[in-house]
């Protein structure tokens, strides 16, 4: 997260600005410097990527939402097995109402655009997260049996050190938790002004992400270990099955329900906005259509890729994860990095900055971050996976 957050958010950002454009316009400009036709082809990669991450993570929401509602009617801490709901709605079609219910409330947030959707929705939706998951990490602190779940979570192993995959997924999991793959924060960066010290908020993206999943592991991984679970378990049956079990065990678990599901809809419609914002900039631009009509056209897409994708959800989203992450966060390296030079980019950085950042900034991403990219990609590959 340091070595990522240090360079990819940074370098994002900053190309973003600077070219005051989406992956799209930023790669046409970049190889137009260099005479070659190819950027808007090669910028598509991420764009796709984003939205096809998107359309896969919108089900999930979908799936929350699902909870979220049977929570407030009181299914969820009934004598129904949560398991047997889980899987009634992750079957073929069995969550199509909710994802696209989902899919309708993030655009209907997006379509007043980056000011007055994203920052006014996000400026109420992540304290709220931080709130909720607080209250609950402290609830679950006091369960019996949850004891084993922080000394899985705190106790290192350190045998694991010399795995290799240990690194793949780390890495993996950075890439995609601080959303860089030359999309959704590129974008972002394009809508900052001179005045913003990028690396400063670089430093605040990192800082607060990792904050977010150490509160998520905090409830969830302790929940767990009261119920006897395996610690080691991954997946849906974490948030689906596990903790819905966990939670009809306690005093006013329906109350419980509705805070837990609702702190985690307000974590996954902040991403979605992330994975939306690419592709319907990128529509914005190329159409010269307004916000409304372009996020309209998203979701268009959306609704009919997400009825193809039905059944193959998971497949879908690790395909993507493990071609697209890395990729584009090392295709966006290499525009700013080697195309456009040491120079170009420390000026670009420095903007709105007191003092200029550190020099060792350019030859860290230049020769050990955008390896590193394609290493987890070929990684990812033949691990079969980025975790």
């Amino acid at each position: 997260v340091v070595l990522i957050g240090f360079t990819g958010v940074i370098g994002e950002m900053a190309f973003g600005r600077a070219m005051q454009s989406g992956p799209l316009g930023a790669f046409k400009k970049a190889y137009e410097m260099k005479g070659s036709k190819l950027g808007t082809f090669i910028g598509l990669i991420p764009v796709i990527g984003s939205l096809g991450i998107a359309i896969g993570y919108n089900v999930i929401i979908g799936w929350i939402l699902k909870f979220f509602a049977d929570s407030i009617t009181g299914k969820i801490i009934s004598e129904e097995d949560p398991s047997a709901i889980f899987g009634e709605l992750s079957r073929d079609f069995g969550s199509i109402p909710w994802h696209l219910l989902g899919l309708f409330l993030v655009l209907l947030c997006m379509s007043f655009g980056v000011a007055r959707g994203i920052e006014k929705v996000n400026r109420i939706m992540m304290p709220a997260f931080f709130v909720l998951f607080l209250f609950l990490a402290v609830r679950v602190a006091f369960l019996d049996g949850s004891a084993p779940g922080y000394s899985y979570l705190f106790k290192p192993d350190w045998s694991e050190m010399a795995n290799p995959r240990t690194w793949v997924y780390a890495m993996g999991q950075a890439f995609f938790s601080l959303s860089v793959a030359g999309n959704g924060t590129l974008i972002y960066g394009s809508y900052l002004p001179d005045s913003e010290d990028i690396p400063a908020s670089a430093a605040r993206v990192a800082l607060f992400d990792t904050l977010a999943a150490m509160l998520a592991a905090l409830v969830i991984i302790p929940a767990m270990a009261t119920t006897g679970a395996k610690l080691d378990q991954g997946g849906p049956g974490l948030l689906f099955i596990y903790l819905p079990h966990l939670i009809k065990t306690m005093p006013g678990g329906q109350i419980i329900a509705i805070i837990f599901f609702v702190a985690v809809f307000l974590a996954g419609m902040t991403s979605l906005m992330n994975l939306y914002e690419a592709p319907i900039a990128t529509v914005q631009e190329k159409t010269g259509l307004g916000r409304i009509p372009s996020c309209m056209v998203i979701s268009v897409i959306g609704v009919v890729v997400s009825l193809l994708i039905q059944g193959i959800v998971s497949d879908w989203m690790d395909v993507l994860s493990i071609y697209i992450c890395p990729l584009g966060a090392g295709l966006a390296g290499i525009m700013f990095f080697w195309i456009f030079g040491r120079s170009y980019v420390e000026s670009q950085v420095n903007k709105g900055r007191e003092k200029p950042f550190t020099k060792y900034f350019y030859p860290v991403c230049k020769y050990l971050y955008i390896p590193v990219c394609f290493l987890v990609l070929i990684l990812g590959v033949v691990l079969g996976g980025i975790g």
